[in-house]
């Protein structure tokens, strides 16, 4: 499914206008995920299918775009990395104190329990460390490797780069990076409507309109009406 997409959504729902894990488990467009999602049958399938597909490690999964959990195609790394992810040379800039920290521990140790992290980079609130993960994940520095059940529940941490290496070291300019990603959700979707791909990657509209021009001079797409354009399936 990742790999024909390239791209999808982890545990969301029909009010999400992308596709997602959890939707693809239910079989069914108009999914909405229940309140208590630890007795739902649906939602711990699709929990725990994610969790395999996260230990097996063949394709990208983190919390990405708007703090949403995201599954990616390899061929979609270098996309989205040459668009939010963050060189090194400006992680001293860039980067909290506590992702920093976080950040140097991993590249010592290569991969971390998020208890054991936490002792090692002596961050003394849970939810300061979770803020500083969420942070390198949203850069695409860090990814989960593993989810642990015994002896108790716990991610295992380890670099993007040690994860997807060729991905992550593929250069990719911003402009080719935001026509590719239009091109795979034009996909997906088949057809985008005025601000889709602005609203919902949060591009500029003269960026995402100058992709989508691009995608109509290759022949890829055509222009329906202002804003509006579908897959050219001719």
């Amino acid at each position: 499914m990742v790999n024909d997409l390239g791209f999808c959504l982890g545990l969301t729902d029909v009010r999400k206008n992308l596709p997602s894990v959890y939707v693809a488990v239910c079989g069914r467009r108009d999914a909405h995920m229940p309140r208590n999602v630890q007795k739902d049958f649906e939602a711990s399938k699709a929990w725990l299918l994610k969790d395999e597909v996260i230990a097996r490690g063949k394709v990208y999964y983190a919390k990405l775009i708007k703090g949403n959990s995201m599954f990616l195609a390899p061929r979609m790394v270098p996309v989205f990395n040459a668009i939010w992810g963050l060189p090194k040379r400006k992680e001293k800039d860039e980067l909290s104190e506590n992702a920093r920290s976080v950040l140097k521990v991993l590249r010592k140790e290569w991969e971390m329990a998020t208890a054991d992290l936490r002792a090692e980079t002596r961050i003394k609130e849970k939810k300061d460390l979770t803020a500083a993960i969420d942070e390198l994940q949203r850069k695409m520095k860090v990814v989960p490797q593993e989810v642990v059940y015994v002896p108790k529940f716990t991610y295992i941490w380890t670099l993007a780069e040690a994860r997807f290496p060729t991905e992550i070291a593929l250069k990719m300019d911003r402009e080719t990076a935001v026509r590719e990603l239009a091109r795979c959700y034009l996909s997906i979707c088949g057809m985008t409507l005025l601000g889709d791909l602005s609203k919902t990657f949060g591009f500029y509209r003269w960026e995402a309109g100058r992709a989508n021009h691009q995608l109509v001079d290759e022949g890829f797409a055509e222009r329906v009406s202002t804003g509006v354009y579908k897959l050219n399936t001719h």
